[in-house]
């Protein structure tokens, strides 16, 4: 505190991230900017942005991001005067500006105390900019000589210019509530475990006040998970600067679609699914958009469109990116699947085992390491955080068409409606929408004791996996096994189990990193006995029973 009682430190953590909201609002301003040079209220948003951003770094004391801000108003401020033109390279500068004061203001405030040099050399290219010579506003230019940016358009559907009434609330706050809510589960569950045992001709008060406190229980946990819900469109709207610097460096041209921006998930889930998010806007600028030249020759329009679009169903969140570029080349994926040694014959190579097989480890079909592809990495992450999620992942591609990549997840992280299962003396939960139904696991099975097995199911052959022997559980196994049929994207399997115990609702706790190498574990719950419970991975259980299924089908041939 200074002497006039003001918290420094919670001011700049303000500034900080007001500042941020800022340089995304003003990173779409630009992209947008490319494609209607002429629009006055993109250049005074852009001003009142800049200003504001040199007003709070002289509140807090960051006088090189303070100056670099002003450097930036005179370039502005000679836009909205028409002294200057719109084009590419001025575009391409103050986007690179917006990185810059980004730069500039976390080590301010990481306690630097001169401007790095590279602000300063950024300074003087400002500056210059600011000095230039004029050019026509209405005919910027482009590399191929249409006037056009390789942006070239943002249409967000439904955008609205009407400033959004925002609460700020601490993340560490919320996830207190929660864990409280977790604490009050617990108490509820104890208590009517034993109300339940004792009930009687006088105990009917006493289980009408659990059924109070029940329903007070849900109205909290209900209203905390509305407080943590955010719309997904700020993450949605960052990528038109993804798909303008992707295409720009490719010698391609691209727009970004948005729609469904107002859908609303989680603040853990949106973490999560941006990184994902950025690897599968790159990858449909990198290999699914052609060249305009090529795009010409095929009758399609020479500026590509990728869509993110955002949707509801089922209780999850549903999110597509979609492209109409080439979509995928069977051919080129199976060829490279076999000189990687993932696939034994590329004739053998279906369109399903295709889209399989982009989101293998160190996969990819480029020729060449670039910055954008080369390496393997990106359909991998997509998969891996998305399965952290207890989420899955499809591909649909048509050749020529286009490509539409479908992550489902669900709409909270932190409380999910489970379906409880025993093994040996251990509770586990498998979440509920994953469950398709309950068999019993034939006798002749159950006199086998294999670790897993096919069961023929209405015909139809089931690959199950018992839990019991996964997880090495000690203890006899009982006389009556039953397997739970689970389904993740396209793929159905049965987990064997000795008990049914039912529905649940349950609050989801990360486990430590020690446990990060466990296949088939996202998550832990407190039962109402107060003993742990592990929340099952169903995606990673799903394919270690297709994987030792397959490893059985091929010993026995």
């Amino acid at each position: 505190m200074d002497e006039l009682g003001i918290d420094r430190d919670l001011l700049v953590q303000t500034f900080l991230a007001e500042a941020e909201e800022t340089f995304g609002r003003m990173e779409q301003a630009l992209v947008a900017l490319e494609a209607r040079p002429g629009d006055e209220a993109i250049l005074h948003a852009l001003f009142r942005d800049a200003h504001t951003v040199k007003g709070g770094a002289a509140l807090v004391g960051f006088d090189g991001v303070r100056e670099l801000a002003h450097d930036l108003e005179d370039v502005l401020e000679r836009l909205r005067g028409r002294s200057l033109g719109v084009t590419d390279a001025l575009v391409t500068l103050l986007l690179r500006s917006v990185d810059v004061l980004r730069d500039s203001l976390g080590a301010a405030a990481a306690g630097a105390a001169e401007v790095p040099p590279a602000a300063l050399a950024f300074r003087r290219r400002l500056a210059a900019a600011a000095q230039a010579a004029g050019s026509d506003p209405g005919a910027p230019r482009s590399p191929d000589g249409t006037g056009r940016g390789a942006g070239d358009a943002y249409e967000p559907a439904g955008t609205s210019h009407a400033s959004a009434r925002t609460l700020r609330v601490d993340v560490t706050k919320l996830d207190r509530m929660l864990d409280l809510s977790g604490e009050i589960a617990v108490a509820r569950g104890r208590l009517g475990e034993l109300l339940e045992q004792r009930a009687g001709a006088g105990a009917e008060q006493l289980l009408e006040a659990h059924r109070e406190a029940d329903r007070l229980y849900q109205d909290l946990q209900e209203l905390i998970m509305k407080a943590r819900m955010v719309p997904i469109g700020p993450t949605f709207h960052p990528h038109a600067r993804t798909v303008r610097d992707a295409a720009t460096a490719l010698a391609k041209r691209a727009r970004l679609v948005v729609e469904g921006e107002d859908v609303e998930v989680d603040t853990a889930v949106i973490e999560h699914i941006r990184d994902p998010l950025t690897h599968m806007v790159r990858n449909a600028l990198d290999h699914g958009i052609e060249p305009p030249d090529v795009r010409r020759a095929r009758g399609k329009a020479p500026i590509g469109t990728v869509v993110l679009r955002a949707f509801h169903e089922a209780g999850s969140m549903v999110i597509q990116v979609s492209d109409d570029g080439a979509g995928l080349d069977r051919a080129r994926i199976a060829a490279r699947a076999v000189a990687q040694g993932l696939a034994p014959d590329a004739a053998r190579v279906s369109d399903e085992e295709a889209a399989r097989l982009v989101f293998e480890p160190g996969f990819s079909t480029a020729d060449a390491v670039t910055e954008l592809s080369g390496r393997g990495v990106g359909m991998d992450v997509v998969r891996r955080n998305v399965e952290a999620l207890r989420g899955s992942v499809a591909i649909r591609s048509a050749p020529g068409a286009g490509t539409e990549i479908t992550i489902r997840v669900p709409l909270t992280l932190a409380i999910i409606q489970g379906f409880k299962v025993g093994v040996a003396e251990e509770t586990f939960v498998l979440p509920l929408d994953s469950v398709v139904e309950c068999l019993e696991l034939p006798v002749e099975e159950s006199a086998t004791g294999a670790p897993c097995g096919i069961l023929n199911v209405r015909g139809a052959p089931l690959p199950y996996l018992r839990l019991r022997d996964h997880f090495a559980l000690g203890g006899a196994r009982p006389a009556r096994e039953n397997v739970v049929v689970v389904r993740h994207g396209a793929h159905t399997a049965g987990v064997a189990v000795d008990a049914l115990h039912g529905e649940c609702s349950t609050v989801v706790k990360p486990l430590g990193r020690m446990f990060a190498g466990v296949v088939g574990v996202s998550g832990s719950s407190i039962l109402g006995n107060g003993r742990v419970a592990l929340t099952l991975d169903v995606g990673g259980l799903l394919r270690e029973t297709l994987r030792r299924a397959a490893r059985a089908e091929a010993h026995a041939a």
